[in-house]
C-alpha cells in the first residue's frame, strides 16, 4: 500500500508508473522480468508497496538483460529515462543497470560527486546461471567479487573493517580506470561462462555481498505471473515463494517498527523538479567536480 508520507508516496506513484512503462517495453520485445526484493514482498504481502519502501527493482535473465540494455538505449524511451551502466568511459558505482526519471532528483550518498543524471532510479538486475559443483559456486563468487571491487571503484561500506581495508589496497594497488576495467571485464567474463551450460540453478552476483552468490532454482524465475500491485498487476516470477523464503524467510511478517524504514542513503530528493536544478547545490558542490 501507498505510504502516509505525501513525499514518500509520490516516488513511489513515480517508480510505479516508470516499471509499468518497463513491463510494457519488455512484453511489447519478448523479455522476461519480475519484481524482485521488495517489490515481491510488497505484491504478495501488501498487494502493492510496503508503505515505507521507496523503489521498485526488477530482476531479468542474463540474456534478456543485455538484449534489454541494447533495445532500450536505442528507443525513444531513453530520453526522458536515460539507461545508464558502467563501461569503460563511464562509472557511476553501481553493478548492475538503473533507468532514471530525468524530470525528477534522487540523489544518492555515493553519487553525489558525479556528474550523471540523478533522478528516481529503476534498478535492474541480471540472474546469471550457476554451476552445480559447490566448489565452481565458490569460484563463480570470488570473481564477482573481482568484477564488484573494479567495476564499483570505490571502498564498500557497512561490510566490515577487513573487507573496507582489503578493497582499499587493491584499488591502490591498480590506480588507473583503464587497467581497472580490463580486470573487471575478464573477471566478468569468468562469471558468466556457465551462461550456455544446462544447470538447474541461478545466482545474483551484481549486487552487493549480502546477496551476492546466492543461488536459487532455474524453474523459480522460468517465467512470471502477474500479480496485483496497488491499481495494476505487475509481474512476480513463477516461483515467488520460495525466493522469498530463502531470501527473507517468514516475508509475510512484517518486520518490528524500528526496522521500518527506507535503506537507501540519498544527499537529497524532489520528485517534482529535474536534477538538473540543483547541479553545484546538492550534486558536484566541489568547485572541481564541476
Amino acid at each position: 500500500m501507498y505510504s502516509n508520507d505525501e513525499k514518500l508516496k509520490k516516488i513511489q506513484q513515480t517508480v510505479l508508473q516508470m516499471s509499468q512503462i518497463i513491463y510494457d517495453f519488455c512484453k511489447g520485445n519478448d523479455l522476461l522480468c519480475y519484481f524482485c526484493g521488495g517489490g515481491v514482498i510488497g505484491a504478495i504481502r501488501e498487494g502493492g508497496f510496503v508503505p515505507w519502501d521507496d523503489d521498485l527493482d526488477f530482476f531479468m535473465p542474463r540474456k534478456d538483460y543485455e538484449r534489454f540494455y541494447k533495445l532500450w538505449s536505442n528507443s525513444s524511451w531513453n530520453e526522458r529515462y536515460p539507461i545508464l551502466r558502467t563501461n569503460e568511459e563511464y562509472v557511476d558505482h553501481n553493478l548492475f543497470t538503473t533507468i532514471r526519471d530525468s524530470e525528477t532528483t534522487f540523489i544518492k550518498t555515493y553519487q553525489a560527486d558525479l556528474d550523471i543524471p540523478h533522478g528516481i532510479a529503476i534498478d535492474i538486475f541480471p540472474l546469471d546461471v550457476a554451476p552445480e559443483s559447490v566448489f565452481k559456486q565458490k569460484i563463480q563468487k570470488i570473481w564477482a567479487l573481482i568484477y564488484s571491487l573494479y567495476c564499483n571503484q570505490i571502498v564498500p561500506k557497512n561490510h566490515g573493517g577487513l573487507v573496507a581495508t582489503g578493497s582499499r589496497v587493491l584499488l591502490k594497488i591498480i590506480p588507473g580506470s583503464k587497467a581497472r576495467f580490463r580486470i573487471w571485464k575478464y573477471a566478468e567474463k569468468q562469471m558468466m561462462k556457465y551462461e550456455d551450460v544446462e544447470t538447474p540453478f541461478v545466482t545474483e552476483l551484481c549486487v552487493g555481498p549480502r546477496y551476492m552468490g546466492n543461488i536459487y532454482h532455474a524453474e523459480d524465475f522460468s517465467a512470471s505471473i502477474e500479480k496485483p500491485f496497488e491499481d495494476r498487476m505487475m509481474p512476480v516470477p513463477i516461483g515467488y515463494d520460495r525466493y522469498l523464503k530463502k531470501t527473507f524467510g517468514n516475508y509475510m511478517e512484517r518486520p518490528p517498527k524500528d526496522k521500518q524504514v527506507s535503506v537507501h542513503d540519498s544527499v537529497f530528493i524532489d520528485p517534482d523538479i529535474s536534477y538538473k536544478k540543483y547541479k553545484g547545490i546538492y550534486y558536484l558542490t566541489n568547485k572541481e567536480d564541476k
